[in-house]
């Protein structure tokens, strides 16, 4: 394949550009992941009757390979980043498109795994390009429109399910294999079409852990912890508790996807203005009290329509952690983006790979201190935002560092 510098790349045609190919990327990903996630609660349901017990250990299955992220400073040793990404992206996809062929605690567990590999090994080195390739003037806002691209995906998903699920009377394994289908083939598309870019800063191939960037890893284990409740047991909640089916689950779903994607491309706008302690803030005082919020659904019996909205309104607060990668873009020398990229994936799944299963034998007990432990996780992950200083930079990592000369408003 042809390798074009990254600054000759605006020489080429806007097909064949950087930022188009994260565009695509960003496009397919949710094709597959989508689907996965939209199908996920009923078909384990429906086909091996998991309990709160199985799910958790499913999800705690499901971020092992995010734990094993690390791995990625290997493979880049001897695969270029961008194959590497693509190569994983397919990996999902077709993962994804057997799923519903292997109806059984085994067989979905290892399903799960494989589409793990790809989805966690895709987002390491996607984050890793995306800050590299990126301009830091210019990150916030083009992150902002690659979240916009990846909610047009899930709602093209999500849409087409609401539409189709009932009127056709569409299978799991019909629906699985559009979605992950579609992934391959866009995937198999950016291999052929788009050449081999190079960032100028040549990458370090070995693992770093550097004492400057302590609190981004803070940051990012909070945000793997709290995550985790929210992804394996707020949807859980709704299928169990209020007994949605796909359709309702996948509409609900839709309703976040349209949000962000008027929204997101606002957020990075408000991120490159108001900076990213602000940005965090705002996100972790929404969660904690969204979390709160889940916990009384239990306690005192509130009902379905405040359980959905307070679904739609934590995806949206999600949206804004992408203020935690222009955060570490700014901070960070630019030959440690893709090993610290591998090592921020990997602690930001420490957690995941006890909490979903643990949590699930509490679940079982006590559903609403589940939300109850997220939104105290919440609350100090807002601790340690309020130490990101305004304008953060190599050496002025957080406010207890000397600060620099603050530039011009």
């Amino acid at each position: 394949m042809r390798i074009v510098p990254l600054h000759e790349a605006r020489h080429l045609p806007l097909w064949r550009r950087p930022t188009t190919l994260l565009l695509l990327m960003a496009f397919a990903m949710p094709l597959a992941f989508a689907t996965w996630s939209a199908l996920l609660n009923n078909f384990v349901i429906d086909a091996a009757g998991f309990t709160g017990v199985e799910i958790g250990w499913l999800h705690t299955v499901r971020e092992i390979p995010g734990f094993l992220a690390i791995g990625v400073i290997a493979l880049i040793i001897f695969i270029r980043e961008q194959v590497l990404g693509l190569v994983s992206l397919l990996l999902l996809g077709a993962a994804t498109a057997i799923t519903a062929y292997f109806p059984s605690f085994g067989g979905i567990l290892t399903l799960t795994m494989l589409s793990s590999i790809g989805f966690h090994y895709y987002e390491t080195v996607n984050q890793s390009l995306q800050l590299q390739w990126l301009p830091k003037d210019r990150a916030p806002q083009v992150l902002g429109w690659l979240v916009a691209m990846g909610s047009a995906a899930s709602l093209l998903s999500y849409g087409l399910l609401v539409v189709t699920w009932r009127a056709y009377d569409l299978s799991y394994a019909t629906v699985y294999m559009a979605g992950g289908g579609a992934t391959v083939g866009i995937a198999l598309y950016c291999l052929l079409a788009f050449p081999q870019f190079e960032a100028p800063d040549p990458q370090t191939k070995k693992f770093i852990l550097r004492r400057r960037y302590w609190l981004y890893y803070a940051l990012q284990f909070m945000s793997g912890a709290r995550r985790q409740i929210f992804v394996v047991f707020a949807a859980f909640m709704m299928v169990e508790r209020f007994g949605f089916d796909v359709h309702e689950v996948t509409a609900l779903f839709l309703i976040n996807f349209v949000a962000n994607i008027f929204l997101a491309p606002l957020m990075g706008r408000a991120v490159a203005r108001f900076g990213e302690r602000a940005a965090l803030g705002f996100e972790y005082v929404g969660l904690t009290l969204v979390f709160l919020a889940y916990g009384g659904l239990y306690y005192f019996g509130w009902g379905v329509v405040l359980a959905a909205s307070l679904y739609v309104a934590n995806h949206i607060f999600f949206a804004l952690a992408f203020a935690l990668k222009t955060y570490f873009q700014k901070i960070a020398d630019p030959r440690d983006i893709a090993p610290t990229a591998a090592v921020a994936f990997t602690i930001n799944h420490i957690a995941a790979v006890f909490l979903p299963a643990g949590l699930g034998y509490l679940w079982i007990v006590s559903p609403g201190s589940v939300f109850a432990v997220a939104s105290g996780m919440a609350a100090t992950s807002l601790a340690l935002a309020l130490l990101i200083p305004r304008h953060p930079a190599p050496g002025n990592e957080t406010i207890f560092a000397r600060p620099l000369a603050a530039p011009a408003e």
